[in-house]
């Protein structure tokens, strides 16, 4: 196997190399390319004949079946890779313990698994693998094992190498095949709860370098673990490079966070600009949730998206989407890389989601804003001793925020008088108002909530529309901070205390609980008015929104399954084809659908086994093309429906 370094124009030709086969296989990434626009030029399913799709194949992984113990904690979200011919033309799936498997993409027949064995020990999180990452040899040597390789980073804290065409350990990297991420997390401080600490994205790669990240249970420890991004050499597992995504050298010009002080993490995938050796990390919020005193200033670098160069992990720019967090506003979307005609010119952008449902659009190259953000005045009083909030938080001038961002008594709904009426006095109970209001001990209302807007789901890019297509979500949401000496230890000691929709429960290491939750009427209908959550699809030269749909019917979460087109709570996101098509899965419904493009009117719904809560793929085999979604339910938003089917689509064989 070629082990020198490669010049950089080798490592150049590797990602024309790379785009090539995206153009050949329609779906080499987790994010349909390196840089996850999420788009494809099929267009053999297009809007005229959509309404003919049928289920072609389907694949159950096994995961649920013989984990029967687990299914609480288990969350099937992966988004199958396409290999090319010279790997063995598999169609590439994880399931939630990180087993590779490979299928054939024409019959959904097995060829080979891969099983890491990781330690199903149930974690502070959830078990799932939303990906692989494949790389190859620019200069490959015939007939040698690991020229083409995919990279999966495992729960229990690995990153391995397999052969991506018989899926057999590249033992050459690392130790025999595996990379113990582990002990470098342990060896960095700050590292408490570590054991709460996973690897659940795909890694990213760039160029020669594979990048993995890592969670954070933010509520575990006011420290929490440090929150590193780490580049691996793609062929030995050697460590190349690590950035800590905090600040910590008043060096760099910018105020530093304390060294005891984790969190900060990547936790959704990443995206690439191979040609530009850039990697893109979108991050998450200091340590811990909802309590900042111990963390003064803005604790740059969280809750950003960072350019920094793939080769070397050193910073070539970054924004601050929100200043000091203590709403767990996590940057928690994708990055979606596309080129925007601006002035006569096309410019190398990125397109980052975020939370409150702000969409920020900057230059890749250089971090320039395309639409002008502005620091505008946010209410800083609050009752928690010692807490100094920002005075003044970013908001983009252009797009629109995509959902409603404000809330008041008069917003108060609910399928009765009565439920209007407890609603109101809710939201009278608690500070409410826009996007930061202050956490109190009387409670504060967040909308939307913390899962969103925008989640880990993300977007998809038409670039020959220029239009964005994403879900989003506002459900009303509210936090309340509780003085430690007022929790019952025995109350807080439950499993899952403080987490979402339970509590109350401490916040590790600070002198407050918290009790937190959707914002509920008596009939458990969120207390404002539908629609809950809408695909929205935005002009992003323009900076309109063009429309929004709801998105989501509630029969199967209502006693009476009555389908009110209202909005679900989703988790997954859209892609695009040429076909004029929109395809999602993401609701909480058991439908998967397909929408115009151009109006958001629905095309295509099929009822599956389970919620799709993933995002799917596309791919032309045989001159067939093919949509799958991974349908999986999950363990919050759709306990009852947890399973392991892998579904695929097509025209009925010989349909144009």
């Amino acid at each position: 196997m070629i082990r020198n370094r490669r010049s950089a124009s080798l490592a150049i030709c590797l990602a024309a190399l790379l785009t090539n086969h995206a153009m050949a296989q329609e779906w080499p990434a987790y994010g349909g390319d390196p840089g996850g626009s999420r788009f494809s030029r099929l267009d053999q399913i297009n809007r005229n004949n959509v309404d003919d799709l049928e289920l072609a194949w389907q694949y159950r992984t096994g995961a649920v079946r013989n984990n029967p113990e687990l299914k609480w904690a288990i969350d099937f979200q992966a988004t199958p890779i396409l290999l090319p011919e010279s790997a063995g033309r598999h169609l590439i799936v994880c399931d939630p313990f990180t087993r590779v498997i490979a299928l054939d993409p024409a019959s959904g027949e097995e060829r080979w698994q891969f099983d890491p064995g990781i330690d199903k020990r149930p974690l502070a999180g959830r078990f799932k693998c939303k990906g692989v990452a494949q790389w190859q040899e620019p200069e490959p040597v015939p007939n040698m094992a690991c020229q083409h390789r995919l990279f999966i980073a495992t729960a229990d804290k690995r990153l391995i190498a397999i052969d991506a065409v018989d899926g057999k350990p590249c033992e050459d990297f690392g130790e025999q095949g595996a990379v113990d991420v582990d002990a470098l997390i342990r060896a960095t401080q700050p590292a408490e709860g570590v054991e709460a600490t996973q690897l659940l994205s795909p890694p990213a790669v760039v160029r020669d370098v594979v990048a993995v990240s890592s969670t954070s249970n933010k509520f575990e420890s006011a420290y929490s673990v440090n929150g590193a991004i780490r580049g691996f050499d793609a062929r030995s597992g050697e460590l190349r490079w690590s950035f800590d995504p905090l600040v910590r050298d008043a060096a760099t010009g910018l105020e530093p966070t304390a060294p005891e002080i984790g969190g900060g993490n990547n936790w959704t995938p990443m995206s690439v600009d191979n040609e530009r050796d850039l990697l893109f990390i979108p991050t998450a919020s200091p340590a811990p949730n909802y309590w900042g005193v111990h963390r003064p200033g803005n604790n740059d670098y969280a809750n950003s998206i960072i350019a920094v160069r793939g080769s070397t992990g050193e910073v070539v720019w970054h924004f601050q989407t929100l200043h000091h967090d203590v709403w767990d506003r996590d940057v928690g979307s994708p990055p979606i890389l596309v080129d925007i005609p601006r002035d006569g010119e096309v410019i190398p952008a990125v397109i980052q989601l975020v939370k409150t449902a702000m969409v920020f659009v900057f230059n890749r190259e250089t971090g320039e804003p395309l639409f002008p953000i502005e620091e505008r005045p946010v209410p800083t009083d609050t009752d928690i001793p010692g807490e100094v909030l920002s005075p003044t938080q970013p908001f983009p001038v252009k797009p629109p925020v995509l959902v409603r961002n404000t809330i008041s008594p008069d917003d108060a709904w609910g399928f009765t008088t009565f439920d209007r009426a407890v609603c109101r006095r809710k939201i009278e109970s608690m500070r409410h108002g826009g996007h930061y209001e202050p956490m109190m001990t009387t409670g504060t209302i967040m909308f939307p909530q913390p899962g969103g807007g925008s989640n880990w789901g993300g977007g998809a890019f038409d670039p020959n529309r220029n239009l964005l297509i994403t879900p989003v979500s506002q459900i009303p949401y509210y936090v309340r901070m509780i003085p430690r000496d007022e929790i019952d230890p025995e109350q807080a000691a439950k499993p899952g205390a403080g987490a979402p929709m339970q509590g109350p429960g401490y916040i590790g290491g600070t002198p407050f609980g918290v009790e937190q939750g959707p914002l509920m009427s008596p009939s458990f209908s969120p207390c404002t008015a539908p629609p809950w959550n809408m695909l929205v699809a935005v002009d992003m030269v323009a900076g309109d929104i063009k429309w929004k749909v709801p998105f989501g019917v509630l029969d199967k979460l209502m006693p009476v399954p009555i389908p009110l087109d209202y909005g679900t709570p989703s988790a997954g996101g859209p892609i695009v084809t040429a076909g004029d098509l929109i395809f999602i899965g993401a609701t909480s419904d058991s439908r998967i659908r397909s929408f115009d493009i151009d109006t958001g009117e629905k095309l295509w719904e099929y009822r599956a086994p389970t919620s799709a809560q993933a995002t799917p793929m596309t791919y032309l085999v045989d001159g067939r093309q093919f949509v799958v979604f991974a349908t999986g339910g999950h363990s919050w938003y759709d306990a009852k429906g947890v399973d392991d089917y892998l579904l695929a689509f097509a025209l009925p064989n010989g349909a144009q």
